[in-house]
C-alpha cells in the first residue's frame, strides 16, 4: 500500500515528520509537501502554472519531495504520477490547531484530503487540538491505527475522514466519537495598518474562533477531550432547500419571465403550480 502524506504547515513541520514515521508501520510512505506554510489556503489549485519540485531530506533523515505549490497541488502531483504510482490513500497533517466545522472550507489540510476524494482516493485529514502544546506522537500513532482499520474495511474510493485529536496527554483523552460538523463562530476584525507608499493596508485578525458545543458535533467532542472522526462527502447541495424550491412555484415564475412560458406549456417544462415560498 502506497500512502501519500502531505500537509499545509510545510515540509519542515514536526507534525509531518511524526506522521510519516508512524505510517511506515502501515505501508510505503511517499511525502509530497509544500515548501512553505499554506495555512488557510483552502482548496486552491495551481492551473497553468509551473510547479517546481525538489527532493528534500526530512529532519529524521527520510527522503521527501517539496514543491512550491499548494497542499492541493501536492496531492495532484502524487495522483497524476510524480513517482509513476498512484497512491492507495492520502493522509494530510498533522495540522497545528483543530479543523472543526466551517474550518474545513479554509483548511489547506482538509483541502488536500478533498483533492484525494475528488480523484477517488480515500483520505484522512488529521489535526491537533489546541494552539500551544503540540503532542504529535499520540496523534501520529492513533492515525496509523485508524488507517489500518479504514483500509481493512475496503473504503469507498472517495471516502474522506476529518480527524481532530485533543492536544492533551494520552492519559487524559476521553475516547473516540464519530461526529458531524459543528458550527464555528468567528470573531474576525479588520485592522487598518499604516505603511508609507503602500496604499491602503489592512489585516484580518481577531480572537481564536470557538463554536457551538452541540451534541454529536466535532466541536463538542473535542471540547470534552475526545477524538473526533467526521466523515465528509463533497455533495454540497442543500437538499431540503432544493425540495422547497422545486415545490414553491419559482421555476414557473422564472420560465414565464425568461422564456414566455404559459400555463399550457409549463407542464412540458417540468414546472408545478405556484405556491408561497417557504424558505
Amino acid at each position: 500500500m502506497l500512502i501519500l502524506v502531505t500537509n499545509d504547515d510545510g515540509i519542515e513541520s514536526e507534525g509531518l515528520v511524526k506522521l510519516q514515521s508512524a505510517l511506515t508501520s502501515v505501508g510505503e510512505v511517499l511525502v509530497i509537501a509544500p515548501d512553505r506554510d499554506w495555512t488557510g489556503a483552502g482548496h486552491s489549485k495551481s492551473i497553468h502554472k509551473t510547479l517546481r519540485v525538489f527532493e528534500r531530506e526530512l529532519s529524521d533523515g527520510s527522503r521527501a519531495y517539496a514543491t512550491d505549490g499548494t497542499p492541493t497541488d501536492c496531492v495532484a502531483l502524487g495522483v497524476l504520477g510524480l513517482v509513476g504510482r498512484r497512491p492507495d490513500v492520502v493522509v494530510s497533517g498533522i495540522n497545528k490547531g483543530p479543523n472543526l466545522g466551517h474550518d474545513i472550507t479554509y483548511s489547506g489540510t482538509v483541502a488536500a484530503a478533498i483533492e484525494a476524494a475528488i480523484n477517488e482516493v480515500p483520505a484522512i485529514a488529521v489535526s491537533l487540538g489546541g494552539y500551544e502544546s503540540w503532542r504529535f506522537d499520540f496523534a501520529a500513532d492513533f492515525t496509523a491505527r485508524l488507517l489500518r482499520v479504514i483500509m481493512a474495511g475496503d473504503p469507498h474510493p472517495g471516502a474522506l475522514f476529518n480527524v481532530n485529536v485533543p492536544g492533551l496527554p494520552a492519559s487524559e483523552i476521553k475516547g473516540i466519537e464519530t461526529t458531524r460538523l459543528g458550527q464555528r463562530i468567528y470573531r474576525d476584525v479588520l485592522m487598518g495598518m499604516e505603511e508609507p507608499d503602500a496604499g491602503r493596508c489592512y489585516r484580518i485578525t481577531g480572537e481564536m474562533p470557538d463554536g457551538l458545543e452541540e451534541e454529536g458535533t466535532d466541536i463538542k467532542a473535542l471540547a470534552e477531550g475526545k477524538i473526533s472522526i467526521t466523515p465528509i462527502h463533497l455533495d454540497l447541495t442543500h437538499h431540503r432547500l432544493l425540495s422547497q424550491l422545486q415545490t414553491s412555484g419559482l421555476e414557473e415564475e422564472l420560465n414565464r419571465a425568461l422564456f414566455g412560458a404559459t400555463a399550457a406549456n409549463l407542464g412540458a417544462l417540468g414546472c408545478v403550480s405556484p405556491k408561497t415560498p417557504a424558505w
